[in-house]
């Protein structure tokens, strides 16, 4: 990848190309999948030449990997942001329904269940990926919320023997149906009262079987 002439990190043209491109390029896939997908196109929606997009990614399917990557780097840093937002005061109550509020908003009303529905439909053709993916974002917002959990046992706030299956309770009442009926009902994605209402009811639930 080109730098700049004093070695100093890439050139601006490139960061500039690669800004107009990876958006692009995420809803090109989002929208048509990966066998629909056309490089042509692509460049075209961007303004970009079809050798820059090669010269930059290398082709389809390295832009296609590119742009997981991308979602999996905002994972993580949700996963970071959840690290220290449970089990760190007395108020549990707050901070279930801060994380469960946060986590139904981030699954449910962005580009994830998009996402989702795109590396479900790729997972033969791209099983590490699919693989990946399930590690370094659900899997990882899982064992987080597991160890937010078993803090909150360790300081009295609730009642937790199994963490990791109190994250997976945790998880399925505040997103799961909510995620289930959004996987399959693309014409209609939730809103985003209706995804903090049925957050909020999941919470209530978990709270009285954990408390």
């Amino acid at each position: 990848m080109t730098g700049t002439p004093d070695g100093g990190g890439l050139d601006p043209r490139v960061e500039r190309s690669r800004a107009v491109i990876l958006p692009t390029a995420t809803e090109h896939f989002l929208r048509n999948g990966y066998v629909g997908a056309n490089v042509d196109e692509i460049a075209a929606r961007a303004r970009v030449s079809k050798r820059t997009i090669y010269n930059l990614f290398g082709g389809k399917e390295q832009l296609f990997r590119e742009i997981l990557a991308v979602a999996l780097d905002t994972a993580e840093r949700f996963s970071r942001d959840m690290s220290t937002a449970l089990g760190t005061t007395d108020d549990v109550e707050a901070e279930l329904r801060d994380l469960g509020t946060k986590l139904a908003g981030t699954v449910l009303t962005g580009p994830i269940v998009r996402l989702r529905r795109l590396l479900i439909g790729e997972a033969e053709r791209f099983p590490e990926l699919a693989g990946d993916y399930y590690e370094r974002a659900p899997g990882r917002v899982m064992a987080t919320l597991a160890e937010g959990l078993r803090r909150c046992h360790e300081r009295g706030t609730l009642r937790v023997g199994d963490s990791e299956l109190a994250a997976e309770h945790f998880a399925f009442l505040v997103v799961g149906a909510s995620l289930d009926r959004a996987l399959f009902e693309a014409a209609t994605p939730p809103a985003a009262a209706e995804v903090e209402k049925r957050a909020h009811a999941g919470i209530d639930a978990f709270l009285r079987a954990y408390r």
